[in-house]
Parts: structure tokens; C-alpha cells; sequence
């Protein structure tokens, strides 16, 4: 069958790759398209440090089932439209115990630390299979980034009395400013990008701030009457975000961390004190979090196509992913049909 892979950094080929087997508790998965996310983008320019090479990347998922195997559930028919949850979870570590799985110690993430779903077929166990209704199989492939932007605002326990500020307009940006909206809470969008802006407001951001040409303080203190966000989630993983997170937020304020930054970040650590702040970390996404995202996007309200960059075929890829290189702001999503 047909696989992508990211030999070393800058070489992705297509290379043909035997058919998995399918064994009980088991399904195997014919896959319609797959995501090209931040961390497969990382992982082409040799920046993505939990990664082996070579690799086939690609854990975003629309998918059909093909074939199940023995002591699989009747709920999961071959035919049915799914997404797949790409974590494991050991099942005895801390975070697993303490029911977050998503956190798990030991996780492996489709394509980074095991192999991915860029190819025709994959087997996973039944219990990471999502059925899906009334999406799309292109839709479902924005369901699991998404669903980490949902997860986020859970970490941050979100209310309709927030003021919650998202750092970072990408998808998982993009998905926690959704997610915020839904839970009624007032929504501050800061991006470089005037389009990202535009596509905030149109998910739910009730006010846009572009950080390349305004003031984030001056307008933060405007919009906040000088009390600054309640909430701020970080999705950009910078040194300077992750500061301006901590500086920006409101006495008593809750913080959220979901970007990686790529180097030490250098604090002053008196505003964790001084402000007597809630600092958490946000890692994938829950079950729950997926069916929120489920739920949200059988709504039709969501621009999925405005989400969608482009749309390219195996052989494409490799010159798709040296143009989102070239150009990374403009990228939303870079979608592989297989």
C-alpha cells in the first residue's frame, strides 16, 4: 500500500509499505484524508525532538471502516465514517490513574512516536476508534486538533464570566476560541495575521488584537477596563507569548499553556506571587473533548473549507510541505487524500 514518508529533515517520499494485519480487538481503517499538523511540520525540518526517523506521519483523521476483527463491539460496522483518538495511554502511570489519559506518561502519538495514518490503511485497537455522523470525512480530519484547542478551555475551567484570551490563531487556537465562545465567555483573539483575525471573529472571538501592529497591553487594558483577561491560553509556544501570558493575565487569573516553546523561557516570577496565578499545562485532548467537537461541527456552523489550506495527493505532499515551510502563517491545514 501507499505510505508517506519523512525519511530525514527535508526528505519526504512515497514509498510502498505492506498491508497491516488485522488481529482480535482490533479494526482496520481505510483512510480518506489526513491532516499535515505543526508538529509533522517540525518533524520535515528536523526540529521535532521526540520524533524517529524515519517516520510516516499524520495523526489528523477522516476515515471509513474496512474490517473489524474478532471481540470488536457491533457498534463498529464496516462502512462507518470515523476518526481515530491517536494517543496511547499505559493505564498505570499517575496521569492515567488520575483518569487523564490524554496526559499519559508513556503516550505515543500517531506519527511521532510511532508511525502514523499517511497511508492507505492502519489498524488501531477498537477502543480508539470515534464513529462519526453527518461530517464529512474531510471534516472529520479537523475533529482530534480541534479537539485540543476544546481541551484547553476545559483545563481552564472557562465560564460565561470570563474574559479569556487566546494567544495564537492556528487550528488549536482557532478550536479553544471556539470552544470559549460556546461556553458564553467574552473572547480576545491575538494573532500577526489580519485573515487569522478576521476567521477568529467569525468562530466566536468577540474582540481581534494584531499584535505586529498594536499595542497588546494598551488594547488589553481597554477592552478589560484595565483589569486585564481572566483567562489567557497560549497557543503559539514562543518565549515572548509565554511571558506576555503571565504579564497580561488578571490578578487571581488563570494561565494555559498548549504551544511548545522551543527554548528556555526566562520569567519574572513575582507575577506567579503577586497575582497569586493558576499556571497549568494542556496536553491532546479527552474523549469527552472529541464528542465536543463532534457535537460543534454537526452544528454546520463551522468555515471548515476557510480551515482547509489545501487538499493534495500522496505525490504532492513533499512540495506542499517545503511551500508551508517557506510561508507557515498562512497554513491552516494542509490535507492528504488518500
Amino acid at each position: 500500500m501507499k505510505a508517506i514518508q519523512i525519511t530525514s529533515p527535508g526528505n519526504l517520499c512515497v514509498a510502498d509499505i505492506p498491508q497491516p494485519e488485522l488481529h482480535a480487538g482490533e479494526v482496520l481503517v481505510k483512510i480518506g484524508y489526513v491532516g499535515f499538523c505543526g508538529s509533522d511540520l517540525n518533524t520535515f525540518l528536523g526540529r521535532n525532538p521526540m520524533v524517529k526517523l524515519p517516520v510516516i506521519p499524520g495523526h489528523e483523521i477522516g476515515a471509513t471502516i474496512e474490517q473489524v476483527g474478532a471481540d470488536v463491539p457491533d457498534t463498529l460496522a464496516v462502512g462507518t465514517t470515523v476518526t481515530i483518538n491517536p494517543y496511547t495511554n499505559c493505564g498505570h502511570c499517575a496521569s492515567c490513574m488520575n483518569s487523564r489519559p490524554n496526559a499519559c506518561e508513556h503516550n505515543e502519538t500517531l506519527g511521532v512516536q510511532r508511525h502514523g495514518a499517511m497511508c492507505d490503511y492502519i489498524v488501531v485497537p477498537w477502543q480508539k476508534v470515534i464513529p462519526v455522523q453527518g461530517i464529512s470525512l474531510r471534516g472529520c480530519a479537523l475533529i482530534e486538533p480541534m479537539s485540543v484547542g476544546f481541551h484547553a478551555v476545559d483545563r481552564a475551567q472557562v465560564t460565561d464570566t470570563d474574559t479569556v484570551m487566546v494567544i495564537g490563531c492556528g487550528m488549536i487556537g482557532l478550536g479553544a476560541i471556539t470552544r470559549a465562545s460556546l461556553r458564553g465567555a467574552t473572547v480576545i483573539a491575538v494573532d500577526l495575521d489580519d485573515s487569522k483575525l478576521a476567521l477568529a471573529q467569525r468562530m466566536g472571538a468577540t474582540h481581534t488584537i494584531n499584535s505586529a501592529t498594536e499595542q497588546l497591553h494598551e488594547s488589553l487594558q481597554c477592552i478589560t477596563r484595565g483589569l486585564g483577561p481572566t483567562v489567557v491560553i497560549e497557543a503559539v509556544g514562543s518565549p515572548a507569548t509565554y511571558r506576555a501570558a503571565v504579564e497580561e493575565v488578571a490578578f487571581t487569573g488563570r494561565v494555559v499553556y498548549i504551544g511548545y516553546a522551543k527554548s528556555d523561557v526566562s520569567y519574572t516570577t513575582k507575577l506567579f506571587v503577586q497575582k497569586e496565578l493558576d499556571i497549568r499545562g494542556s496536553r491532546n485532548a479527552l474523549p469527552a473533548d472529541f464528542r465536543a467537537v463532534i457535537h460543534y461541527l454537526q452544528l454546520g456552523a463551522c468555515p471548515t473549507d476557510e480551515l482547509i489550506s489545501a487538499v493534495v495527493a500522496p505525490e504532492e505532499a513533499s512540495e506542499a510541505m517545503q511551500q508551508w515551510a517557506a510561508d507557515p502563517a498562512k497554513v491552516f491545514r494542509i490535507l492528504v487524500k488518500f
